[in-house]
């Protein structure tokens, strides 16, 4: 996995483990201060050190132009002072006089010559010697040495090749150790003696030579450290000289740089500044290490960083004391919230503290004790109220009941015989006495649906079997709990008020099925149904006794007595079952009625007796 999945995927831990931690949230807070500060400051830092570095550059490239004016200036002085020597008619005399083979006279003559150079030589500190080489006799007459004899092969050496090459001009050489008889310590000016003088067939030369270490040592000066070197080189771009290792330099560019580059064989960084002289063509270039120039800012960058360093921790520090002082009570607070919501309303929170917080927590103790005894009070009595109410409407089915099933009774016996009043009588006793039950107040599915065909076999022979039942009972759904008789007014609105008037192919179906964690019970039949108007009526009055039982309020039942079973099913409904159940009444006119109940199943699946205990 790269880079950018490993971020992806850490991003949302990261803010799912802020969202849930109050301490690192605050952290964060606080690092959102800091951090753009802390980056301010070193972005302050780095352009301090940018601005450093330039004006040091400026400096050292400042004092390097006044170093090459100066070379330059020594230059011109050193040809003007070789055009002296090279024009000396009485020394050009005195060469031309001297054979191939130098008599005593010449050596007179050479030491006249000595003498002269000598002189000269006092005039510029810079001059280490001056020499004169007689090319026909190939003396050299050196204020130095003295005179010696050129070695031979010079000619072949690669000053005496340049110097031919220039036609006799000016030349500076700075030769290599052992490469040439000139001294390989000291930078060279070669040029003919009397250049001018087309009939000199061998030409003697003249070599003013500059001490090495004198550059060097007239340079120092402008160091700023021991660890800066400078070094010198000639228009060709060949190293002059230096106060540090040449060979680790790079090439000489054309005009003045100012560049940051690696020492060679090192890791150090080093800033190189280049200037070259207008008049002689060199080039001096100073290098020194970046460190140095850095130093004061590096300390500050320094200082910085242990800032931030402290910044950091203070930052974990007082988001930790800020925690412990605000957010733990909040946290001990949010636990107990937690337990009243679950019911554990004995909760007791234990703070010492007396600021706000502290009477924040003894507030929500007190909150504590009072929910419990609201509680124990006043909701344990509305249940007891309700559960009474509950009996109250369930009792009151029975008399209305059997009202009806006399009447029924009553009707038989004039129509049909005594065998049919006696299965009339019997299924009725069957009725009433799973009715009873044994005091319990609720059957399951099954046992509902059993009791509703005893009802059922009475209304049937009483209208001469006008319809037929038909029982679509999902199997998964005859295990759970319902009211007892809760079905049974809504069969009899069914038979009494929808197929009383059919004279054939009437049909009730009752149906029960699980739905969306639903008891869904349905009765519905195909008789006469009703209009709009008496269904809106019928809905609005169901819809009241609904929120009349909401409420708690027992629900008047002298009144509409025409809706009796109705309202009573669904106040039994809504005060049992809670705010999850519903109904739904649906008719009509010609096509029959439907009553749909939904029951919450958590419920359902204990009998009434179980969830009371």
């Amino acid at each position: 996995m790269n880079i950018h999945g490993t971020i992806r995927n850490l991003l949302p831990k990261l803010r799912k483990l802020a969202a849930g931690y109050i301490q690192i949230r605050l952290t964060w807070y606080f690092l959102l201060i800091l951090l753009p500060l802390a980056a301010l400051s070193l972005f302050a830092i780095a352009k301090s050190q940018a601005i450093v570095q330039d004006q040091t550059s400026q400096r050292s490239e400042g004092a390097l132009h006044t170093m090459a004016d100066y070379v330059d200036s020594t230059l011109q002085n050193i040809e003007q002072l070789s055009t002296l020597i090279a024009f000396d008619m009485n020394i050009n005399t005195t060469l031309q006089a001297v054979g191939k083979v130098p008599g005593k006279q010449a050596y007179v003559q050479f030491a006249q010559v000595m003498d002269q150079l000598t002189s000269m030589t006092s005039v510029n500190l810079m001059i280490d010697q001056i020499a004169v080489i007689h090319m026909p006799s190939r003396t050299v007459i050196s204020t130095k040495d003295g005179g010696r004899k050129l070695p031979e092969g010079a000619e072949k050496q690669l000053w005496y090749r340049q110097l031919m090459e220039s036609g006799g001009g000016t030349i500076y050489y700075s030769p290599k150790p052992g490469e040439s008889y000139l001294d390989a310590d000291s930078v060279h000016l070669v040029r003919t003696m009397d250049p001018y003088n087309r009939t000199i067939i061998n030409p003697s030369l003249l070599v003013v030579s500059i001490k090495k270490s004198s550059l060097v040592e007239l340079a120092k000066p402008l160091l700023p450290s021991p660890q800066t070197n400078i070094f010198f080189f000639g228009n060709d771009g060949g190293l002059i000289a230096g106060t540090g290792p040449g060979d680790r330099l790079p090439g000489m560019s054309d005009g003045e740089t100012t560049t940051i580059r690696k020492a060679a064989g090192t890791d150090t960084d080093m800033v190189t500044i280049s200037v070259k002289s207008k008049y002689a063509g060199w080039s001096l270039l100073m290098e020194q290490p970046l460190r140095e120039i850095r130093r004061h800012t590096d300390t500050l960058k320094a200082y910085t960083y242990g800032i931030l360093a402290v910044s950091l921790v203070l930052a974990v520090m007082i988001s930790w004391i800020v925690y412990r002082g605000i957010s733990a009570p909040l946290r001990k607070l949010a636990y107990g919230m937690k337990q009243l919501r679950t019911g554990h309303y004995a909760i007791q929170l234990e703070e010492k503290r007396v600021d706000e917080l502290g009477y924040v927590v003894e507030s929500f103790n007190k909150l504590a004790e009072n929910q419990k005894t609201l509680i124990r009070d006043h909701y344990e009595k509305q249940l007891l109220l309700s559960k009474m109410e509950i009996k109250f409407l369930q009792s009151q089915i029975n008399p209305h009941f059997l009202y009806n099933t006399l009447d029924s009774i009553y009707w038989a016996a004039k129509n049909y015989e005594a065998d049919e009043i006696s299965d009339m009588v019997l299924n009725l006793s069957k009725f009433f006495r799973l009715s009873l039950n044994k005091g319990n107040e609720s059957f399951s599915v099954a046992e509902t649906i059993e009791h509703l065909q005893y009802y059922i076999k009475v209304q049937q022979l009483r209208f001469l079997d006008h319809f037929v039942v038909r029982f679509d009972i999902a199997e998964e759904s005859k295990p759970y709990h319902v009211l007892k008789l809760l079905l049974q007014p809504l069969v009899e609105n069914a038979v009494l008020h929808g197929l009383e008037k059919q004279t054939g192919g009437g049909e009730l179906v009752i149906a029960s099925r699980l739905e969306a964690e639903r008891l869904v019970l349905e009765v519905s039949d195909n008789g006469a149904g009703m209009g709009t108007d008496k269904l809106m009526y019928i809905r609005s009055k169901l819809d009241e006794a609904w929120e009349q039982a909401a409420e708690g309020i027992s629900t008047n039942l002298k009144g509409d007595k025409d809706l009796f079973g109705l309202r009573n099913v669904v106040t039994r409904t809504r005060m049992y079952y809670g705010a999850e159940s519903a109904y739904a009444f649906d008719s009509d006119a010609g096509a029959g009625t439907r009553m749909t109940l939904r029951l919450p199943l958590d419920i359902c699946a204990k009998s009434a007796e179980d969830a009371a205990s």
